[in-house]
């Protein structure tokens, strides 16, 4: 008998951000990262176990590579052998938002793959349980899965690399996302960071980072939130213009948008950026100042999306086939 569920998940923003995997195969990382989800964007996943006679995956309605379709089976044969399935899946997923420009589209595709999945094979598993099969796909995914603002323990082993919320969407900041198009591979990157002489600088300060952002997301303290997801960009982004390959993911458009960040902050508004892999640009504020935030960007002549603090990935009623 065919199982089937749909489940809807939010992409992430990275606050402090993971870099490098220290197991490429379980994507295991580093260090610890934290991450906010960005509604109401989303992805929307439905899968089906026992359809046809072999794996099949569609993404925004065409076929999947080769080394995606690698990706989603490293997430369902964890699951399918969890729950002792040995039947091919049918799989079609729909991102509402533009991917691969760095809005986190493989975060929010994998979270609510694991969830579909785990749901179709009559698995009942937690929340934190979930992301560890998720973080098989991409590693963002894990907090896509718990959603809100989520920390994601970097683990030694499968069991303990696992995401846990620190706070939910009662917890709000403003989120402008100023479009800029350019198309990355975030797999290059996390191999290119090792290659980086700054590397090891970085890991030595994440456990202050990260201790310092849980103590801003504890105290609800909006402005040391923001300041230091800009402060971990340039340091990440460092890391990657350093490397080997000497990778400068940003676009001229992404420098307009840091400089009229600063000149908005000149201005008395508490703006700041943040850029994960890629050339697109968050910019960070209070709730009340993101209106004036968001037109300051469209005067660039820039696409924006406005976002608000998502929730986790769940269960829907609404399957794509």
């Amino acid at each position: 008998m065919a199982m089937k569920a749909t489940a809807v998940a939010h992409p992430i923003q990275g606050l402090i951000k993971y870099h490098g995997l220290a197991d490429p195969i379980l994507r295991l990382p580093f260090h610890d990262s934290i991450s906010v989800c960005t509604a109401p964007l989303t992805t929307r996943t439905t899968i089906e176990f026992g359809d046809g006679s072999r794996d099949q995956a569609t993404i925004d309605g065409r076929d999947v590579t080769a080394r995606d379709m690698e990706r989603i089976r490293s997430v369902i044969d964890a699951i399918r052998a969890t729950a002792s399935l040995r039947t091919p899946f049918r799989m079609a997923s729909v991102n509402d938002f533009p991917s691969n420009i760095g809005l986190g589209a493989s975060a929010s595709g994998f979270a609510a793959l694991a969830m579909a999945a785990a749901s179709a094979a009559g698995l009942h598993l937690n929340p934190e349980e979930i992301s560890r099969f998720a973080r098989r796909g991409a590693g963002s995914a894990a907090r896509s899965v718990t959603g809100g603002f989520s920390k994601w323990k970097m683990g030694l082993t499968d069991e303990d690399s696992y995401a846990t919320q620190l706070a939910g969407e009662d917890l709000q900041i403003g989120m402008v996302a100023a479009v800029v198009p350019a198309f990355k591979q975030t797999e290059d990157a996390h191999r290119e960071a090792l290659t980086s002489p700054f590397f090891h600088a970085r890991l030595a300060e994440m456990p202050r980072l990260i201790a310092e952002m849980e103590l801003a997301i504890r105290k609800r303290d909006i402005g040391s939130i923001c300041g230091l997801a800009e402060r971990d960009t340039l340091m990440l982004h460092g890391i990657t213009m350093t490397g080997t390959g000497e990778m400068v993911l940003w676009q001229p458009d992404t420098l307009r948008v840091i400089l009229a960040v600063r000149r908005l902050r000149e201005q008395g508004i508490p703006a700041f950026f943040s850029i994960d892999t890629g050339a697109t640009v968050y910019v960070n504020t209070f709730p009340d100042h993101a209106d004036p935030v968001r037109r300051a960007i469209e005067e660039l002549g820039l696409e924006t999306m406005s976002c608000t603090v998502g929730g986790p990935a769940r269960l829907v009623d609404e399957p794509l086939f």
